[in-house]
């Protein structure tokens, strides 16, 4: 077995509607056959991946009758049986169908509030019957194309009623589930509500269950948002709060893509997996992602592949990084300290503060000091390109 290929220890996963995918965009039709949740199922398993995580409607088409979606679940677990996929995680489509145009649990339409609720409450049940573990929330529809249309302070307090509710009735079941809150700035909405992870975890903090509740950062909705995803995933570690993360690759400046991991910034897809990795994160890797419009049923199972091998050699890399002698040396130097303010250690005094405001510093020797970052940084690159 080759040193990239994946094993059920890496926890890698993919939705039903990542290798389900069939290659619809706004401009064009699909071009691949739909798969079921079975085949997938069978497809994953093919592919060395650990898991499988779902929409309630990749699952249960939503017009199902009470028989249709008691068989469709049975073959899916049989799948799950005979295969040894798992179910970490799982979610409720609120964004397509036209009830949720102006949002679901932010809606202006209380009626449209509550079958957000109802909608939620079945997929809670139905994700818990199947072993998911986390529970995601992407409120895709949550937002606004004119805020003329409706009050971002309501929208808020309906967006935090709507997940006391849900973590109420979690309690209430007795379910070991976690929620997860995934951010986006913008797509399908002009603009979507709490656009960042770091605003979703401010808005944590005002829930009932804050406990309960935490993030589930995706590469490609950070990078929309211009920003440095390693750096969000790392506020979010630090919180408590990375309950869940979906990898997949992105463009800066551009519409939602969710190419394979690492197919486009592979620098910062090391700087995330040297993280995760140094860190010890051990919940699931779920690739949010999907193959391109020009692939066939094989080139679906390559992208899939390559996720995980993309990941895995990066893993590789990571540790070669921290055992790499010339690197360590020239981060054992950028970070030295000869221990002349250790008694500032162990936070505020009023007599340390007395004593900091009397010494004195030499501001041209603190701004002339060489940092050799750009020594650091090409000692990197090469390491990525396998030279050194």
């Amino acid at each position: 077995m080759s040193t990239y290929d994946p094993k059920p220890e890496h926890k890698f996963t993919f939705g039903l509607w990542t290798v389900g995918n069939r290659g619809r965009d706004p401009f064009g039709v699909e071009v691949r056959e739909p798969l079921s949740p079975v085949a997938i199922v069978h497809l994953l398993a093919e592919v060395g991946a650990w898991g499988v995580n779902f929409h309630d409607n990749d699952l249960v088409p939503i017009d199902a009758t009470p028989a249709e979606r008691d068989q469709i679940v049975a073959d899916f677990k049989w799948a799950l049986d005979e295969t040894g996929i798992v179910v970490p995680m799982a979610t409720t489509n609120l964004f397509t169908d036209p009830a949720f145009k102006d949002g679901a649990f932010t809606s202006n339409d209380p009626k449209v509030r509550a079958y957000a609720l109802h909608k939620t409450l079945r997929a809670i049940d139905l994700g818990a019957e199947l072993g998911a573990k986390v529970y995601v929330f992407w409120g895709g529809r949550e937002g606004t194309e004119t805020d003329s249309s409706k009050s971002a302070l309501e929208a808020g307090k309906r967006f935090r009623e709507a997940l006391n509710f849900l973590c109420d009735y979690a309690l209430d079941q007795g379910y070991d589930l976690k929620f997860a809150l995934e951010a986006k700035p913008n797509e399908p909405r002009s603009d979507i509500y709490l656009p960042t992870t770091g605003a979703m975890l401010g808005f944590i903090a005002t829930l009932d269950h804050p406990e309960m509740v935490g993030v589930n950062p995706e590469v490609a909705h950070e990078h929309m948002a211009g920003l440095n995803f390693m750096h969000a995933v790392a506020q979010a570690w630090d919180a408590g709060k990375l309950f869940h993360i979906d990898l997949n690759d992105q463009k800066f400046g551009r519409f939602d893509q969710d190419f394979r991991f690492g197919a486009e910034m592979i620098k910062q897809a090391f700087y995330l997996v040297k993280f995760l990795e140094d860190v010890g994160y051990d919940g699931a890797r779920h690739f949010d992602a999907h193959a391109y419009r020009t692939e066939g049923p094989e080139g679906v199972k390559a992208f899939a592949r390559g996720c995980m091998r993309t990941y895995l050699i990066l893993k590789e890399k990571a540790q070669r990084f921290n055992q790499d002698a010339a690197i360590q040396a020239l981060l054992a130097e950028i970070n030295a300290d000869d221990g002349t303010y250790s008694w500032l250690a162990g936070g505020f005094s009023a007599d340390k503060a007395a004593r900091l405001k009397g010494e004195t510093f030499d501001r041209a020797a603190l701004g002339t000091r060489d940092l050799r970052y750009e020594y650091l940084d090409q000692l990197t690159i090469e390491l990525l390109l396998g030279v050194r």
